[in-house]
């Protein structure tokens, strides 16, 4: 798996050669595990089905029995993860807000995925 770096404020890197990707690393398989997390359905253009379902499972139902399942599901869905080991998230209201934090298992060894979405 080859997955290209991101920086701190999510732009890709570039300029380094191979230095500008995950190749076959945990960490790459937990940036991948981020990022769609941060793709809402309907926002891809080539594939409206792909995302997570913050409209239809998430936003608005205020129950971790919806909000959970919903996230454990999409990131579950990752190419690269064979398990999510330990998982939490926190719901903002007031900054509209969630904070992931995960530990997961992936193909290559184990990952921690941490942020907000």
């Amino acid at each position: 798996m080859k997955y290209r770096k991101l920086d701190q404020d999510g732009d890709m890197v570039f300029g380094h050669q191979q230095a500008d990707f995950y190749i076959n690393t945990p960490e790459g398989v937990a940036q991948a595990v981020m990022t769609r997390l941060k793709l809402w359905v309907g926002e891809w253009f080539l594939d409206l089905s792909e995302g997570t379902a913050y409209q239809q499972a998430v936003l608005g139902t205020g129950t971790r029995e919806t909000i959970e399942p919903a996230i454990r599901t999409r990131m579950l869905e990752t190419p690269g993860l064979k398990s999510v080991d330990r998982f939490f998230v926190k719901i903002d209201p007031t900054k509209r807000t969630a904070s992931i934090e995960a530990t997961i298992s992936t193909i290559y060894g184990p990952a921690t995925v941490t942020g907000v979405i």
